[in-house]
């Protein structure tokens, strides 16, 4: 099955929307737990409801996330919407270039965190998680037609599993969250 649809960000509000700390925690407890109403996500989060729910709002505006049903008022749950991102084309405008930094950084700052964490822990965790586990660093030789076909297929890899983020009945039973995170960046 997998996804296929990207979101095209052009605008440069868009991108610092997501790359807010706490809106990135509401969409990954959206995309691990969800949905969820402003209330649970504050008590998961330890912040205010009223908070998470201007910032829930804010989400929703760029289309990150939606209201899922079966919910009313306060008690309005939300849910992720599993799309795919793409920013950062050489001919963006200046402000769209520089907010696709700015969430650049902070994304690739947080997965080196998340790492971090795993490296802390990793000896607790089950054997066959342990074994499953990868870190892969390499040095190649590449075109620039070779980069971005590496590229896709990484891709394309990821993005067979992003409909389990919305679809939770989708998840295999024994399934967790995995964090996977690459770049090709041609070195000097």
């Amino acid at each position: 099955m997998g996804v296929t649809e990207f979101r095209e960000h052009t605008d440069p509000q868009a991108l610092r929307a997501m790359a807010h700390p706490l809106r990135l925690r509401l969409l990954e407890e959206l995309a691990l737990r969800g949905p969820l109403t402003a209330t649970e996500l504050a008590d998961r989060l330890g912040d205010s409801a009223p908070n998470c729910s201007w910032h829930l709002r804010q989400l929703a505006k760029y289309g990150y996330i939606e209201e899922a049903p079966g919910g009313v008022g306060r008690q309005r749950p939300w849910r992720a919407v599993a799309r795919g991102n793409r920013w950062g084309a050489r001919t963006d405008a200046p402000e769209l270039a520089r907010a696709g930094d700015e969430t650049e950084a902070y994304l690739v700052d947080r997965e080196v965190g998340e790492l971090s964490g795993w490296r802390e822990r990793k000896r607790r965790e089950p054997a066959a998680w342990q074994d499953a586990a990868f870190l892969s660093q390499s040095l190649v030789w590449a075109t620039d037609e070779e980069l971005e076909a590496i590229g896709k297929e990484i891709k394309d890899i990821v993005f067979r599993h992003l409909d389990r983020m919305a679809e939770p009945r989708l998840r295999p039973p024994t399934a967790r969250p995995v964090r996977l995170v690459a770049w090709g960046v041609p070195t000097e």
